[in-house]
């Protein structure tokens, strides 16, 4: 039984928590399934509006499936969680996806 097996398996016995559902999207963004990837990722800070890692993955998930304008709204809401944490990798890594959410919108640059 592969990995998105076993979470969905676990979530289906009745474990539902941010760190399975951030498992869960993380899972099926790496296989390209970017519409469930945004569903666990959104359930995921649902339940822990704090997880940095979350609004970057979801953020990417958006862009992958062409949704520039939610990519960059998840970006935003995430970078100052990012920041308050102490994550500064994560908070860059996002301002990169902020600025190319914002090329794939016409819109230039944005603000550090």
């Amino acid at each position: 039984m592969g990995m998105v097996e076993n979470l969905e398996k676990m979530l289906a016995n009745g474990r539902d928590d941010a760190m399975l559902r951030f498992g869960l999207g993380s899972a099926y963004f790496n296989d390209g399934k970017f519409s469930l990837a945004v569903t666990h990722l959104e359930a995921c800070l649902v339940q822990d509006d704090s997880y940095s890692a979350a609004y970057k993955l979801l953020g990417k998930a958006y862009l992958r499936q062409g949704e520039a304008w939610k990519a960059a709204r998840t970006f935003e809401a995430g970078m100052p969680i990012a920041e308050a944490q102490g994550d500064k990798q994560s908070r860059r890594e996002m301002r990169v996806f902020l600025d190319k959410a914002n090329k794939e919108m016409g819109i230039g640059q944005a603000d550090s």
